[in-house]
């Protein structure tokens, strides 16, 4: 196990699905994690007992990262309990799934405020408090890469905020900052249940077996993989988007599936 013991994350969406795998992951190398969510108290005080039953240390921080002053008042607290940070991650996400002509003019707002601008402001604050190198990961998606209905408003932010970890790779790196990114495919978390319940929207059923491992990811072997960014074996990985996706954004049409003999 990668210790992480001296170690400070902040985590932004971390009270459920992947950012809670990582802060336990992080926790069980003796990490200290800020533990960032907007509503439910209840579920991040539950994530913080969890950390510190594993040895690690924990601090829960309310706050709507779709607001600039919110995102101001979660790294004030952050810094004002641990002074500096080592790791930044980018984790928490929302947007519409509708059709590109039904969306508003909010919900293109509102995508870019929460997914976009959240990372580019997060990161701002936490190379601030980096003094010494660090690291910053973000949560991307394979809706970055491949087009697929009514994901066009987060797909498109998620594209963007790829290409602003290369940017800020760049810029970084003088100070010792690595920045990547983690682009997961189907990953079991109420995201994606959420987005497979749109009506209309084609089942699981169908969309797994097409996938080469068969199946959805987990929380936590996408939080393993941002735990290797942030470990002393990727201190030469920067700019990056590592793929986790079973394969996902590797296939295409005719899909085995579809096959008949004699090919089958």
């Amino acid at each position: 196990m990668t210790s992480y013991h001296g170690k400070t994350a902040l985590i932004t969406g971390s009270s459920r699905g992947i950012g809670r795998a990582l802060a336990l992951t992080l926790a069980r190398g003796g990490g200290s994690v800020v533990v960032n969510y907007k509503k439910n108290a209840e579920l991040a005080d539950q994530v913080r007992k969890e950390i510190e039953q594993l040895g690690g240390r924990a601090l829960t921080v309310a706050a709507d990262v779709e607001q600039p002053e919110e995102i101001d008042r979660l790294f004030a607290v952050a810094e004002q309990e641990f002074g500096t940070l080592d790791y930044f991650v980018c984790n928490a996400a929302a947007s519409s799934f509708k059709n590109i002509m039904d969306l508003k003019v909010h919900h293109l707002d509102r995508s870019y405020a929460m997914n976009l601008r959240a990372f580019v402001l997060g990161c701002q604050h936490a190379v601030r408090l980096m003094p010494d190198g660090g690291r910053i990961v973000a949560l991307s998606s394979y809706g970055s890469i491949r087009a697929y209905p009514t994901y066009a408003n987060l797909g498109a932010a998620k594209a963007a905020i790829e290409a602003w970890v290369r940017y800020m790779a760049l810029e970084f790196g003088g100070r010792g900052i690595n920045v990547n990114a983690v682009n997961g495919g189907i990953i079991e978390t109420e995201s994606s249940q959420y987005f497979y319940d749109v009506p209309g929207m084609a089942p699981l059923s169908t969309v797994l077996p097409k996938i080469p491992k068969g199946r959805m990811g987990t929380a936590q072997e996408i939080a393993d993989v941002v735990a290797f960014l942030l470990s002393p074996a990727a201190e030469y990985i920067t700019g990056q988007t590592i793929v986790a996706d079973g394969g996902l954004s590797i296939v295409s049409p005719p899909f085995v599936q579809d096959l008949t003999a004699p090919l089958t």
